[in-house]
């Protein structure tokens, strides 16, 4: 399969592109600094796009069929960097979009509880940005992964993702590995699930 993966030299997007090479997919790896992608493959296509500008990811992001995204804000940006970059892979128009947001913000804050919705709104201008960008995807038809806080543990051998009704109920969310993450939103590319809908990633 040929995937596109958003954010590639990012601590999710380059473990994204990790395992997709080892799976034997194709990648094209966009990021604003393509250099910082530091794996090969013959399989691997660097391009580089910043979401602040739009026409850089409408050419990086072109006849993309299957888009996977580990964007998160960076230190520095600006409030609105998710929502752009939410809208240039959506007017790409791909068959598929796989993108990571955040547990307990937007559509599964009720599941999340009041304590870490309360956590959640210190982010300010962010936490809107992220609630922006995820009802993007979602309105199109694309599959948003809510994940709680991120570790660089190992990849679980029981991992599994669940639907927001099925979301364990907990003062705070689990953490859960990056590389549980992306081999999660990898399985949803190769099968994708029902479109327009949040999955929740599980370690066991």
């Amino acid at each position: 399969m040929e995937l596109t993966i958003l954010a590639a030299s990012g601590a999710t997007g380059l473990e994204l592109t990790r395992q997709a090479l080892d799976r034997g997919h194709t990648v094209t790896a966009i990021a604003r600094t393509p250099e910082r992608v530091t794996v090969d493959s013959p399989r691997l296509i660097r391009v580089k796009a910043d979401v602040h500008d739009p026409d850089s990811m409408s050419s990086a992001l072109a006849g993309s069929s299957v888009i996977l995204s580990g964007l998160g804000i960076a230190g520095g940006d600006d409030p609105g960097a998710l929502a752009a970059g939410a809208r240039s892979v959506i007017a790409a128009r791909p068959r598929l979009v796989v993108w990571l947001g955040a547990y307990g913000t937007g559509r599964s804050a009720p599941a999340a509880g009041v304590l870490t919705r309360n956590l959640l709104r210190m982010l300010g201008p962010q936490l809107a940005d992220k609630v922006a960008a995820d009802t993007i995807v979602l309105d199109a038809g694309g599959i948003v992964f809510h994940a709680g806080p991120l570790s660089n543990g190992a990849l679980s051998a029981t991992r599994r993702a669940v639907g927001l009704d099925r979301a364990p109920r907990r003062p705070f969310p689990a953490r859960v590995s990056r590389a549980t993450v992306a081999a999660l939103m990898l399985d949803e590319a190769e099968n994708p699930g029902e479109p327009g809908t949040i999955r929740i990633p599980l370690q066991r």
